[in-house]
């Protein structure tokens, strides 16, 4: 056997094996993907509400010097933030209204980004992206979201 077609020969097997593994891959069901997604998200911002609930002064404090958002007192904006980051979490983990969950907590991302800390755009962009996958393909099958949809289907409602 030349050096060509041994070269040949390992490039094809190779080739073999990258194709195998990608079919692999793709037969991962998207539910195996969405629920660490979900899990994630969901931790950051229930880890928000904890630390602004563990010292609401300081979080107050905060969103009065700091934060300053514009159009929201800094009283509103704390407890629009609580709820929000109290909510979203548990209807994602539950995969309860993903997208509508999915949609506030981007919305909230990007208020972040643009008026509190616009030098966390990394961080910012991987939240985003987890939720644009969520809002997009919504929770999977482990999930309330597709329990209601079955049941729907299965009754004829829709």
């Amino acid at each position: 056997m030349t050096h060509i077609t041994h070269s040949a020969r390992s490039s094809f097997t190779l080739g073999a094996h990258f194709r195998r593994a990608v079919g692999w891959l793709d037969r991962i069901p998207y539910s195996a993907l969405a629920v660490p997604l979900r899990v994630a998200v969901a931790t950051v911002f229930w880890h928000s509400a904890m630390a602004k609930l563990a010292n609401l002064e300081t979080a107050f404090e905060l969103f009065r010097e700091e934060y300053r958002l514009p159009l929201l007192p800094p009283e509103v904006a704390v407890y629009l933030a609580v709820s929000v980051e109290l909510t979203a979490p548990v209807l994602l983990l539950l995969g309860l209204a993903t997208r509508l969950a999915a949609l506030v907590l981007l919305c909230m991302t990007a208020v972040i980004q643009l008026f509190v800390y616009p030098q966390a755009w990394p961080t910012h962009i991987q939240w985003g992206a987890m939720l644009l996958v969520l809002l997009a393909r919504g929770a999977g099958t482990l999930s309330a979201d597709w329990l209601i949809r079955r049941h729907a289907m299965c009754t004829g409602e829709q």
